[in-house]
């Protein structure tokens, strides 16, 4: 049997596992821009704008139709979600930002949370054991949120409309309601014991008789709509510093947090140094500490350039999987000693190295599974990084393109909406390493790097990134939500298409593998052939199958059209327009 067209077989299995409405017999994107496209991409010839519901990225797309750019699309889009995808992301958390201008200048803003100025180390320590429950739910979970102060940031530098007007229509939304998918739903009944523990979250989220929501009603959020409202009338600082601050620093107060009024007083936005590196003379820009996705995809990337993956893919899909999943458990494991925020921790600019890669490449046998441990890099101190969750894309024509990484962290984050506001706070404050050796909610195990300290930020997978081709025009964006596992997606989303020569939407659509170190485990989704899982065990893996890992969204460049995907794996929305 043919192994590549078997591979090809099992990505439309996916599909077809995915419950998605629209036909699943339309054929993937081809190379020709006259062949159909699947359900889940998009063309556009002025732009386009892929999230995961449709009503968000049809105010990206309405945002650029009224006079906008991509940038006012991404920010419109965002804003939405956080009225109809509020599991996932919002004002109430944080968001990386990664934007290439059509001046050629690229744009990297650092919207993560960051601990209260009363956080410390030990602060979920009970009885000298750590509490994971402290840090993932209830009001010592939440940190301070950095999302609206970024979007506002992003705004002044490169979009054309007014930011008010990028927030309104998310407050129309908000206010008269929208009918809940099945996504949605099924958040709130798997969440629903820990939703009841906070009253006005559970007068959001459930009915009068105090039951979740379900798939068609309708969710209205009267006070969300009041709150972006008064964002879009008084300001961003009406958030930061004024009624929205003092009302969420007093319950706070009442409920055992340590966030205060101050500390959103005090929050800023970072900008940072994007991360550029290279595979195969394209450049990929990625996003730097506290971001470990930006890192690690380059590292992994680096290490698999030595191999001839496309022609060992071509023979062998399961050989070339098993290189890939060594290489992201060497880099995993630098994960867990080296990363975290630059501002407080010593990360080295020598993770990138080349002849340090080189050596760690060195490690990976084609036949079999190693043992991996962190590396040691050069000039490890010195030579160093300056000091649940949704992916949003959009691209123009005039050459403008975005990639915003949103999360609360995990479902419903904390499950604290602060009566009146209508916010969903972050559980963030869980991405620290709450105590050595114990496990975050993801699985992940971090080191002193990434302790708890003081305003500082916590580590994160969020990995926006952009491809320029060799002539530096822009070839594709892509990012991922899903924890750790967006890092392994938004790897095998570039590889798949720069490597193996696959479209976005193919690659966006085959399964996918994960290996993050500890756990030493494969998580494969069980699509992937049955052939090429009993390879992968033959070589030594141990296999976790997964219905589904993750949720990727991107768009490429074909020539002067853009093409939009969303992942088929959920509902979700990719249009352009022309």
């Amino acid at each position: 049997m043919n192994s590549r067209r078997a591979w090809l077989r099992n990505s439309a299995a996916l599909l077809a596992g995915a419950a998605i409405a629209p036909s699943l017999a339309s054929p993937l994107i081809a190379d020709d821009s006259n062949q159909p496209l699947p359900p889940f991409a998009a063309r556009g010839t002025a732009g386009a704008v892929a999230t995961v519901h449709p009503i968000a990225t049809a105010a990206g797309i309405d945002a650029a139709k009224q006079g906008g750019n991509a940038i006012d699309a991404a920010i419109a889009a965002a804003v939405m979600l956080g009225v109809v995808d509020s599991h996932n992301s919002g004002l109430g958390g944080g968001c990386f930002i990664l934007a290439r201008l059509a001046s050629g200048k690229t744009v990297c803003i650092d919207g993560r949370e960051t601990a209260p100025a009363k956080a410390t180390r030990d602060m979920y320590l009970r009885g000298g054991k750590a509490d994971p429950n402290l840090s993932q739910t209830g009001a010592l979970a939440v940190a301070t949120p950095g999302a609206l102060r970024a979007y506002e940031l992003l705004s002044r530098e490169a979009g054309t409309r007014k930011f008010a007007e990028l927030i309104l229509p998310a407050a129309q939304v908000a206010e008269e309601g929208f009918a809940i998918d099945r996504v949605l739903a099924g958040r709130i009944a798997a969440t629903r014991e820990t939703i009841a523990q906070f009253p006005a979250t559970a007068e959001v989220l459930f009915t009068a008789s105090g039951k979740p929501l379900e798939t068609g009603m309708t969710l209205r959020q009267r006070d969300l709509a009041r709150t972006l409202r008064m964002i879009a009338e008084q300001g961003v600082d009406w958030f930061y510093e004024g009624e929205l601050a003092e009302r969420i620093g007093a319950w706070m107060r009442e409920h055992g947090g340590l966030l205060s009024q101050d500390d959103f007083k005090n929050y800023q936005p970072a900008r940072r140094e994007p991360l550029s590196t290279s595979f195969r003379r394209n450049t990929i820009l990625g996003f730097p500490p506290p971001s470990s996705g930006g890192v690690h995809v380059a590292q992994i990337l680096k290490m698999l350039e030595r191999f001839p993956l496309a022609e060992i893919h071509r023979s062998s899909p399961a050989a070339a999987l098993h290189l890939i999943a060594e290489a992201m458990k060497l880099a995993f494991a630098d994960r867990a000693k080296w990363l975290g925020d630059p501002d407080f921790a010593k990360v080295p600019r020598g993770l990138i190295d080349e002849k340090y890669l080189m050596a760690r490449a060195s490690l990976i046998n084609p036949q079999e599974t190693t043992a991996a441990v962190a590396g040691e890099p050069p000039h490890p101190q010195s030579d160093l990084f300056s000091k649940h969750t949704t992916h949003i894309t959009a691209a123009d024509r005039a050459g403008n393109i975005v990639a915003i990484t949103a999360t609360v962290n995990t479902t419903f984050g904390s499950k604290v909406i602060v009566p009146g506001t209508g916010l969903v706070l972050n559980n963030e404050m869980d991405d620290f390493s709450i105590e050595p050796g114990v496990r975050n909610a993801f699985g992940l195990i971090g080191g002193q790097a990434n302790e708890v300290a003081a305003r500082k930020r916590p580590l994160s997978s969020m990995s926006p990134t952009i491809v320029l081709d060799v002539d530096q025009k822009f070839r594709l964006t892509t990012g991922a939500a899903g924890g750790p596992t967006i890092i392994s997606q938004v790897l095998l989303n570039v590889l798949r298409t720069l490597e193996f020569g696959e479209n976005l939407a193919t690659a966006i659509a085959a399964p996918r593998i994960h290996q993050q170190w500890s756990p030493d485990e494969l998580r494969c989704e069980k699509t992937l052939p049955q052939e090429v899982q009993d390879d992968l065990s033959s070589r030594g893996h141990q296999l976790k199958l997964v219905d589904s890992m993750g949720v990727s969204q991107g768009i490429e460049r074909r020539d002067d059209t853009l093409v939009a995907v969303h992942d088929p794996r959920v509902p979700g929305s990719a249009r352009g327009w022309s």
